[in-house]
């Protein structure tokens, strides 16, 4: 895998179940890299647990720090379901809503309650989805 089409993320092992392993990373957003994140209260920092299925880094215990990868066109893909598709998903059905409703306002919470059953639907197909998003361990 070339280094140029892969994400990585700094983390620590947190638990080990069998052949998975368990990594915290911290998310941040770019706002939590700036001096002023103190003053501005904008900056925003995540501890996320990412799941790896590995079986061959029997060595790293917990609380060893590891480097985690994705492939860029996963994470791509990730942005596409979270963020795109709702976002068109909104405006298409805010500007068809305000074609039948005279209300703004009802068009507006139509469009917003459309993303409810998008959501609901990539919660019930995580699982399946999973297999698509998967991180591996980079060797140090």
């Amino acid at each position: 895998m070339d280094h140029q089409d892969i994400i990585t993320h700094s983390g620590i092992i947190t638990r080990r179940e069998g052949g998975t392993i368990y990594v915290s990373i911290i998310a941040e957003s770019a706002c939590s890299a700036c001096h002023a994140k103190g003053v501005c209260g904008m900056s925003e920092m995540q501890e996320k647990v990412v799941e790896i299925n590995d079986t061959s880094h029997t060595e790293l215990a917990v609380g060893t720090p590891v480097t985690v990868a994705m492939k860029r066109s996963t994470g791509l893909k990730a942005v596409l379901y979270g963020y795109f598709l709702p976002f068109v998903l909104l405006l298409t059905t805010l500007f068809v809503a305000l074609g039948y409703v005279d209300n703004e306002g009802k068009a507006g919470l139509l469009a917003l309650a459309i993303l409810l059953p998008y959501y609901l639907g990539l919660y019930m197909l995580r699982d399946k989805m999973k297999s698509g998003f998967e991180f591996s361990i980079l060797d140090t």
